[in-house]
């Protein structure tokens, strides 16, 4: 198994009862190493906040803001452009095989929609891997350069003489 490209661990244990709250922050290898498990030219700032709090039944609810400074490529010019991610962070946690435990916190709970607690690995959760992916999740996956508009080809009805086909068309049209 490959190691993620960031990592922060935190033991479950050392949580305090009245929560703990975190910032993280990653350094220039992790921020390249990142950058290139994304597929972006550049990571230039990458530093997430979270409060962690226990929960019933072992369960941790984790909060947190995930900021990012990023460069993409545009995929109208091909050209890189700087970007900014920000992004919430809502997730909880639970020990493996362990039964759904309410939070303790005033939720409005659609039936079908609630995601599944990640698990508790070896009392350790991972908040370097959860800004990760969470990086990853709300990256544009068609980033273009601002001000930059994409315009679509002509309409199909029109027959193009650069075409790779038109030489055939017209060899089939002496035939």
């Amino acid at each position: 198994m490959t190691p993620p490209p960031f990592s922060r661990t935190i033991r479950v244990e050392t949580i305090p009862r009245d929560g703990l709250t975190t910032r993280i922050k990653a350094d220039a290898g992790e921020r390249a190493a990142l950058a290139a498990f994304n597929d972006l030219p550049a990571i230039n700032a990458f530093a997430a906040t979270f409060s962690l709090r226990q929960g019933a039944g072992g369960n941790v609810v984790v909060h947190g803001d995930l900021d990012a400074e990023i460069t993409q490529t545009c995929v109208v010019t091909l050209e890189p452009f700087e970007a900014s991610i920000s992004a919430p962070i809502d997730l909880r946690f639970a020990p493996p095989n362990a039964a759904p435990q309410p939070t303790g916190e005033t939720e409005e709970v659609v039936v079908g929609e609630e995601d599944e607690p990640d698990p508790i690995v070896d009392g350790v959760i991972d908040l370097g891997a959860v800004a990760s992916e969470f990086l990853t999740l709300n990256l544009n996956p068609y980033p273009r350069k601002p001000g930059v508009a994409f315009e679509p080809p002509a309409s199909g009805d029109e027959r193009r003489s650069d075409s790779p086909f038109s030489a055939l068309a017209s060899r089939k049209n002496h035939d």
